[in-house]
């Protein structure tokens, strides 16, 4: 999976400390994120002092805007999560480590088709890391939720009627916030008139308004527990 290793190899344990796109391309023509440009390879640095490359097929790209460092399995490492798409089957999330890309999520289906990642965490309290993104935040704008399971990206629950990003927008507008009751998801609506709380129990996701949406610092804010 990795095509160039650089530096030295060691003993220390392969944990991440950085991760960029390289390598733009214009072979994929959506422009969701304001340009025309797409990214082709992912690099990413260890604490060892490793630099692992790995450069996708002609068939996809990494549509996004910067690879996240989120732990994803709850060993308090960070894995690196990522948005490819492919050129006729449009976007899915995908995970990488160390060892290359360990899961994904199927495509969308659908060329033109993208998601928004949202944040990972321990939502529901029960110790395991769920991960959120909005699919089609455009388009279908439902929140979903993933963990990471033997290997494997299983959806957990979804919600309609969120969204977290406008088309040529270079960022998403959501997170997760904790104000000492929990964890809880912050989004707009579908309509992006108001700012939205969502917590997941019980296996459930129940949404909330929690004020006007008017700016991104309506989001902020709501994630600073203003």
């Amino acid at each position: 999976m990795w095509l160039a290793l650089l530096g030295a190899s060691g003993a220390l344990r392969a944990e991440i400390i950085d991760a960029r796109y390289l390598e733009p391309t214009g072979r994929y023509d959506h422009a969701i994120l304001g340009d025309a440009l797409e990214w082709g390879a992912l690099e990413l640095t260890l604490r060892d002092g490793r630099v692992l490359r790995a450069v996708l097929p002609e068939s996809l790209v990494f549509e996004d805007i910067a690879p996240r460092l989120w732990d994803v399995d709850g060993d308090g490492a960070p894995e690196v999560v990522t948005v490819e798409s492919s050129l006729s089957h449009g976007a899915r999330l995908a995970i990488w480590d160390a060892e290359g890309r360990i899961a994904a999520t199927p495509y969308i289906g659908q060329r033109h088709r993208w998601l928004a990642p949202l944040g990972a965490a321990d939502l529901d309290g029960d110790g395991r890391i769920e991960i959120a993104y909005i699919d089609r935040p455009h388009l279908a704008r439902v929140l979903r939720l993933f963990r990471l399971e033997d290997g494997k990206l299983v959806p957990v629950a979804e919600l309609a009627g969120l969204t977290n990003h406008r088309i040529g927008w270079d960022h998403v507008e959501s997170g997760i916030r904790d104000c000492g009751s929990g964890a809880e998801i912050i989004a707009a609506n579908a309509g992006w008139s108001q700012v939205m709380a969502v917590r997941f129990a019980a296996g459930r996701l129940v949404a909330r308004e929690v004020g006007p949406y008017t700016s991104r610092a309506s989001i902020d804010a709501a994630l600073a527990c203003r």
